[in-house]
């Protein structure tokens, strides 16, 4: 079986036969089964871990440097939770029942769930009545909170979790059109920014552009890139074989991509599920992360989609796309919230820095007037 290895524009002339070449920079080579290797890489587990740790903590201080941006993109959210301040501006103790209802319907019109929307003035109310909150801006300051513990819990880590070796895996998921392909490539452009060295697998094998959108991905980001030969080559060989190089090119970061599917297509769920076992045979362990991208135009609909996902191959976190076009930047507490599945990134424009890291503290701040 034969796949395509396409490279930034460098000089491969002292490493390859000038045959290997085409205009594009793309050749072919064809690997037997039998005859493939594994190279063992000499830096060791502790310092790949502090490497790994980098990453996190660099992409997180970047999340809080563009909170311009997250607040650009949530500016929908924030004109509904604007009458907030209204209800809270003359507040009495006497008006408590009717400010906490139009409170709670100001959050369902957020996309706020109806559970959490109950469960967040069901806190306020009690709080109230308990004597802990005495003025409209203690309520305020109270409703912020509530939803950042929510989204800050200890079991939900938004940063990047890629475990203590090279390369790490992250394999992204998802129903067509979600903006999977565009994520991945956002994704790798951040860490390309912060110098990681990434490979890119186009395992979308049933949609023809996904291929050369990714190409273009790869070219924009100075990434090489593992793509399929073939109409009948399967998702889970471009992915192994992506990850193989991967271990034999000492690349820090393997990016997978995935044909989207829908959720309740139970033949295409199961191949999932071979895609994922294909990459642990060549990591164990791997992949390090699942990723699931999630349209937020889809407001609450969402919820169903991740639960599939989550029990099919087990989703470690969440890219919530395309929140800069609506009023849905409540859902984000929802799924928190319903799933227990951190947010890793959320999608606020079309720009290719625009897939921000997920910052809690941001986007509460950003959704508050």
């Amino acid at each position: 079986m034969a796949f395509s290895y396409t490279s930034p524009p460098i000089n491969f002339s002292s490493i390859l036969p000038s045959p290997a070449f085409s205009p594009n920079n793309r050749f072919s080579l064809t690997f037997p089964s039998s005859t493939i290797g594994f190279s063992r890489h000499r830096c060791s587990a502790a310092s790949q871990t502090g490497f790994f740790t980098r990453i996190g903590r660099l992409l997180k201080e970047k999340a809080k440097s563009d909170v311009e941006k997250v607040f650009s993109g949530f500016s929908k959210t924030r004109e509904n939770l604007a009458v907030v301040d209204e209800l809270l501006l003359y507040w009495n103790l006497s008006e408590t029942d009717r400010v906490l209802d139009e409170l709670e319907e100001a959050l369902l019109v957020s996309d706020f769930g109806p559970r959490i929307s109950m469960k967040i003035v069901d806190s306020l109310r009690n709080d109230i009545l308990a004597g802990k909150l005495k003025s409209g801006s203690e309520i305020k300051e109270a409703l912020k909170k509530c939803i950042l513990d929510i989204l800050t819990s200890s079991s939900k880590k938004s940063e990047l979790q890629l475990g203590f070796r090279k390369p790490a895996v992250v394999m992204v998921v998802g129903v067509n059109g979600g903006g999977k392909t565009t994520s991945l490539g956002k994704l790798a452009q951040r860490l390309k920014n912060e110098g990681v060295k990434i490979l890119m697998a186009a395992g979308d094998t049933f949609r023809a552009a996904a291929s050369d959108q990714l190409e273009v991905w790869a070219e924009r980001t100075g990434s090489e890139i593992v793509v399929a030969q073939g109409e009948k080559t399967k998702a889970q060989s471009v992915l192994s074989q992506a990850v193989k190089k991967g271990k034999e090119g000492g690349y820090d970061i393997v990016l997978c991509d995935t044909s989207g599917r829908l959720h309740t297509n139970f033949n295409l769920m199961e191949e999932l599920i071979a895609c994922k076992k294909s990459i642990g045979k060549v990591v164990s362990g791997a992949p390090n992360e699942i990723l699931l991208v999630l349209d937020g135009t889809t407001g609450l609909n969402m919820l169903p989609q991740a639960r599939e996902f989550n029990e099919v191959v087990g989703i470690t976190g969440l890219i919530l796309t395309k929140l800069d076009g609506s009023a849905r930047g409540g859902c984000v507490v929802s799924v928190v919230d319903e799933l227990g599945i951190p947010i890793k990134f959320v999608g606020v424009g079309e720009k290719v820095d625009d897939l921000q890291p997920f910052d809690a503290e941001s986007f509460v701040n950003a959704i508050f007037p």
